[in-house]
């Protein structure tokens, strides 16, 4: 694995949930969003406050996360394979570059975990994302289990 970009520090749960979440051999991390080291970054509305280049870096910052979530939950070492991702977004009405943003996420795992980085994907448009967060992302992972 390649990384070439440095971790974040892992967030903790805003509610009543795990970050990982692991069912036999699938680790589902829940949705982050673009912190770095505990600042919030990129809120606001896609095509408002943050531009599509904005919103592919927040999307590239949440895939950085949800890569720091597995490395303490799970390690790098028991990755087989990226599975899914579900990229949500806010924006403004005129907005619609949705999987340009989104790209920034896929293109990260692709890039730093190769062929293991291949996956699916979904998007969402929704009217509001916590913090006024302008992206978020979840996905799975096939791992492997001792």
């Amino acid at each position: 694995m390649k990384l070439g970009h440095e971790l974040p520090k892992v967030s903790t749960p805003g509610g009543n949930y795990v970050s990982v979440n692991i069912r036999e051999n699938i680790a589902y991390v829940a949705i982050q969003f673009p912190i770095f080291n505990e600042d919030y970054l990129y809120q606001g509305r896609l095509g408002n406050e943050i531009t599509t280049e904005q919103g592919y870096r927040a999307m590239e910052l949440c895939a950085l996360n949800v890569l720091a979530q597995i490395d303490k939950n799970v390690g790098f070492d028991k990755i087989i394979g990226l599975n899914h991702l579900e990229g949500y977004f806010q924006s403004g009405d005129n907005w619609d570059d949705s999987p340009k943003i989104v790209n920034g996420a896929s293109d990260l795992f692709v890039n730093v975990l190769e062929e293991k980085g291949t996956h699916s994907r979904s998007i969402f448009g929704v009217d509001k994302l916590p913090r006024n967060f302008s992206v978020g992302l979840t996905a799975s992972f096939t791992v492997l289990m001792e």
